[in-house]
């Protein structure tokens, strides 16, 4: 069974806590709440941990894209066709997905406790957290153009997701960065970077970024065709500079 197909129906809220299982307790019927995330139950490397941190990310994926739509002011059906579309949610799972968007929507809570507790959930995880967000710019741009509302609305979840305003830039622009996009700003540099920190830039990017990596430490396995699309921009922006620099 896929990650879309395990959130809704009590096991992952109960694991998870807080106001990401709550809304995963509304959705399946019945009410889940704690004050916290429970971050120590979820902090090991066993594959439970790592399951619970997948359904995690996948529900609040959910949430904030439903978020995002409201924040906008235009809640459509269309969002969740999108939701479909970008991240392949079989029909037999979609029920699932449809439930916990329209609790959330209809959620009196702003963003921010979902988010907070993704931060909490992957304290030292900054790799998954910049996942989280280029997910939610890949639904922002799903009808062609990130609106000013929606950009807006991100970037506020980047503040707290811990990235600074330079941070957000090379996150989107490795994520949605078109083929002339800045490569240096695809990999966080400037031109004023050393070859040699281009090449040790490049290489970290590397691992930090590979999807097994990135599935080990709580990225769903649905999300690998995006993750791949990022290395491939991180690969080519590279090649770019490399070329223009004759970097061997």
């Amino acid at each position: 069974m896929g990650i879309w197909g395990k959130i809704v129906g009590g096991a992952a809220g109960f694991a998870i806590g807080g106001p990401i299982g709550a809304i995963v307790g509304v959705a399946a019927g019945h009410f889940i709440d704690r004050a916290t995330s429970n971050r120590q139950s979820i902090s090991n490397s066993s594959s439970a941990a790592i399951e619970t941190k997948q359904q995690a990310f996948a529900i609040a994926l959910i949430v904030l894209c439903a978020k995002m739509a409201k924040a906008d002011g235009q809640v459509t059906r269309d969002e969740i066709a999108a939701f479909k579309r970008v991240f392949k949610v079989p029909e037999k799972d979609m029920g699932q997905v449809a439930q916990i968007f329209d609790k959330a929507r209809k959620d009196s809570k702003g963003f921010e406790p979902y988010a907070e507790q993704i931060t909490e959930i992957f304290p030292e995880n900054r790799q998954i957290r910049q996942e989280l967000l280029g997910a939610l710019l890949y639904i922002a741009q799903a009808d062609g153009v990130v609106h000013e509302k929606e950009l807006k609305y991100l970037r506020a979840i980047s503040k707290i997701f811990d990235f600074d305003e330079k941070e957000f830039e090379q996150i989107y622009s490795s994520h949605l960065g078109t083929d002339d996009a800045d490569p240096y700003e695809i990999l966080g540099l400037d031109r004023t970077s050393t070859d040699e920190d281009i090449k040790l830039t490049y290489r970290k990017l590397v691992r930090e970024n590979h999807p097994d990596r990135l599935i080990a430490e709580g990225l769903p396995k649905e999300m690998v065709d995006m993750a791949n699309e990022k290395l491939a921009r991180i690969n080519s922006a590279y090649d770019r500079i490399a070329k223009l620099r004759g970097i061997k």
